[in-house]
């Protein structure tokens, strides 16, 4: 099982967040030796937030195609290569426009389950260049009640970071 975020306080949690930010800005900056790309900017923000975040049990974004949700770049185990609306927290954010904090995925209403072990979730819409949407992050924990106002801070700080002024 992963660790608990309650182990550390939400001021540790808000700095990991701040020095995953900081470690990101640097990798992600545009030039002739960086990529403006945003699915390669998602498999970074991926790989490094689920290396450095030991409750996140599932990191992974999910890019709107053609009215469908389409797995993009993820950490852990297998996911659902296809969530179709309207039912489940991506949709919800979708249709929010919000970060959605579900602290037990079991008791929320048309969840799609990818995987039994995942306990709760916490899902933060992605914005093009003009302000739509245009993907989500998606993470689980296999810790019931793990995501705070802590976590949605973080992520949507750092989710920001894909498009960056570049055009997705």
């Amino acid at each position: 099982m992963a660790e608990s975020p309650r182990k550390i306080s939400p001021a540790q949690l808000a700095g990991r967040y701040e020095r995953i930010h900081t470690q990101l800005s640097e990798q992600l900056k545009t030039g002739p030796k960086r990529t403006a790309d945003p699915i390669a900017r998602m498999a970074t923000i991926c790989a490094l937030m689920h290396a450095k975040m030991p409750h996140f049990f599932w990191t992974g974004f999910y890019r709107l195609v053609d009215g469908d949700l389409v797995v993009g770049p993820y950490q852990g185990p297998l996911a659902c290569a296809l969530l179709p609306a309207p039912d489940g927290v991506c949709w919800k954010g979708i249709k929010s426009h919000q970060t959605v904090i579900v602290p037990d995925v079991h008791a929320f209403p048309g969840h799609v389950a990818c995987d039994e072990r995942s306990q709760s979730e916490i899902v933060v819409p992605v914005r093009g260049p003009g302000g739509d949407i245009v993907a989500v992050l998606d993470v689980d924990s296999d810790q019931p009640d793990s995501f705070a106002e802590v976590d949605q801070a973080g992520l949507e700080k750092i989710v920001a970071l894909i498009t960056d002024g570049e055009l997705i």
